[in-house]
């Protein structure tokens, strides 16, 4: 992760660090936002919520707020030094961790924005048997527009699942997660036939 950020593979060769265009191309993160505040401003009180995997904070700095507490993690040092720099709130706290290796923070809900589809099966199944236990999962994920055979491997970091023509199913084998809710909040078809973004919300109990 520190290499995509350095040398600006996900684009913004002027700005220090850049997420891609999936966390700043406002016809796709609009929609995604608007399902997400709703859902968490319909909490009294309200949720702590753990973004992991925040990146450079462009889509958590429009939620955070309706939020008890919103803790931000990422792998990547720099960019939390960063983004603890950049945006400062009493609610706020950004962490620098290993999602598969170290211990999650302790909240209601955990966000996942395009995060497992850059990872291998072995670092999701670590990740999935943690998040399991909050009480929601706000998972997107890319995904092929029809259907497809899902979760196969791939090397961390190589790219994404979709050019195997597969994507990320958490209640598919070999992660077999067991949500007692699942419900669509959005699904973003891409252009020129590159899949759809679509976001999740399981509630594990």
């Amino acid at each position: 992760m520190n290499q995509i950020y350095e040398l600006h593979l996900w684009g913004g060769k002027d700005t220090d660090f850049y997420s891609g265009a999936g966390s700043h191309q406002l016809d796709i993160i609009d929609p995604y936002i608007k399902v997400v505040t709703d859902f968490l401003a319909s909490f009294n009180p309200p949720l702590i919520v753990c973004d992991l995997g925040c990146g450079d904070f462009n889509i958590g700095k429009r939620l955070f707020m309706y939020t008890k507490k919103y803790i931000a993690v990422d792998i990547v040092e720099d960019l939390i030094t960063r983004n603890k720099n950049l945006f400062k709130a009493n609610n706020l706290e950004f962490s620098c961790l290993d999602m598969s290796e170290d211990d999650l923070p302790t909240a209601d809900c955990v966000i996942l924005r395009q995060v497992l589809q850059h990872l291998s099966n072995k670092e999701i199944l670590k990740i999935s048997k943690k998040i399991a236990h909050y009480k929601y999962i706000i998972l997107t994920e890319h995904i092929p527009t029809d259907n497809f055979i899902p979760n196969k491997d791939i090397i961390s970091g190589q790219g994404i699942r979709i050019k195997k023509s597969s994507g990320i199913d958490l209640l598919e084998t070999p992660f077999n997660l067991k949500p007692i809710n699942k419900k669509t909040l959005d699904n973003f078809i891409l252009k020129k036939n590159k899949g759809r973004l679509v976001t999740i919300i399981y509630q594990m109990f």
